[in-house]
């Protein structure tokens, strides 16, 4: 795997890999969807663009053999820890460690170039089984929790009332360690 900092001209490209890993029915096709949860676009190039402006956030891409891209993850500075957010795999190619080679790409990543000693994420708490697949990669919880954006359709449109996030996160100290 060998990801790559994503640039302006991919922007279109990550927000149709984005959306067809989390919203729509396009999404049932891999396990990470949200469809069952919220409705709505999960980003836009809007928001895409302006990750990509900001020199504390980034957007590590892996491109497939075509045109298109394979997986997407997105990283945001933040002191001595990166938070990584949106991991998206093209929903076919789900389930085969591509996600799992995302993360220890992006946790070097966030190591080798911001010198990140933690990693942090929140997740929907009603995802149990991503806080498990997390947690099986050296994610806990940190007792932390945030609401959700209720209101804001930039987030999605709530099929219920009842959703928040769980702030996990993991040492990359340790991450290196395990590389020995």
């Amino acid at each position: 795997m060998t990801l790559e900092v994503a640039t302006t001209a991919d922007v279109d490209r990550i927000v149709a890999l984005v959306e067809s890993a989390f919203r729509g029915d396009a999404s049932r096709a891999g396990w990470t969807t949200e469809a069952d949860l919220l409705d709505g676009r999960r980003t836009g190039p809007d928001e895409i663009a302006g990750i990509l402006a900001d020199p504390d956030r980034c957007v590590l891409v892996e491109r497939d053999a075509g045109d298109g891209l394979l997986a997407s993850v997105v990283l945001k500075r933040d002191g001595d820890a990166a938070w990584l957010g949106m991991l998206s795999v093209r929903p076919l190619r789900q389930g085969g460690g591509i996600g799992r080679s995302v993360v220890a790409e992006a946790e070097a990543w966030a190591r080798e170039h911001w010198q990140a000693r933690r990693m942090r994420m929140t997740v929907i708490v009603q995802r149990t089984e991503l806080i498990a697949w997390y947690a099986r990669r050296g994610y806990r919880p940190t007792g932390e929790t945030a609401p959700f954006h209720y209101g804001d359709e930039r987030f999605g449109l709530p099929k219920r009332d009842d959703l928040s996030f769980v702030v996990l996160e993991k040492l990359l100290a340790d991450a290196a360690q395990a590389c020995r």
